[in-house]
């Protein structure tokens, strides 16, 4: 990370790259930052970014760090290599981790030091999985794969998260709600209790999901109504 300090525990960091160099995977810098000062020994290196753009190759992404190429590049990596997608579109997230195939590569999941395990004993996680701070998970929560949970979002009870899903700031996911794979979920917009949304779902900043939400809708509005397809 470039922090004063930190060179002599280089040998017990475990190296970690970002995937995504723009806001998003700046933020996601600060988090892994967050995480080596919660702890008495840093737990990641941060070896710089890769991303999509081929003009950003070797180009500085703000202070945090070079960006070391695309897929391409991170294909060939020849050492141990943990990353972390920041992407933001539920659809690109999906095709990024899929066409990553290097036997290297390892998906963490990154979790803000302050996030509140009601029950973290009988919680199920998947694997590249990215939790903001101020986030709360109640009990018998179920989360798969590359999930991103922006920040401030409270998760309640039995809740079933699929894979790929992108739940911005301070969404509210009710007990008891089933999500599926490649859904975004708008700025505090809240699913109320037991609702089931499919797949490729987007629901609008704002809106209140009293329905269940049917594979590749649009829904807005208080209560939240389809308006078109994705």
């Amino acid at each position: 990370m470039g922090e004063k300090g930190l060179d002599v525990y280089d040998n017990f960091m475990r190296e970690i790259a970002i995937y995504g160099a723009g806001g998003f995977g700046r933020e996601v810098a600060c988090l892994i930052r967050m995480i080596n000062e919660s702890n008495l020994k840093p737990e990641w290196n941060l070896i710089g970014f890769f991303d999509d753009n081929p003009a950003l190759k070797g180009q500085p992404i703000s202070h945090y760090g070079i960006c070391l190429g695309g897929v391409d590049e991170l294909n060939r990596w020849e050492r141990p290599l943990a990353v972390v997608i920041a992407i933001g579109n539920p659809q690109s997230l999906r095709k990024t981790a899929e066409n990553i195939n290097n036997p290297n590569v390892t998906f963490p999941n990154l979790i803000a030091p302050d996030t509140i395990f009601l029950d973290k004993e009988h919680l199920i996680m998947g694997r590249g999985n990215i939790i903001c701070p101020r986030c709360t998970l109640s009990c018998d929560v179920v989360m798969a794969d590359f999930n991103i949970l922006v920040g401030n979002n409270p998760i309640g009870h039995d809740v079933k998260i699929g894979s790929y899903n992108v739940v911005m700031p301070s969404v509210n996911i009710c007990g008891g709600v089933q999500m599926g794979d490649c859904n975004m979920l708008g700025v505090q917009s809240v699913v109320l209790q037991y609702m089931k949304i499919g797949n490729n779902v987007q629901l609008g900043a704002n809106s209140v999901l009293m329905r269940n939400a049917k594979n590749d809708g649009s829904y807005f509005g208080n209560p939240a109504r389809q308006t078109s397809s994705t």
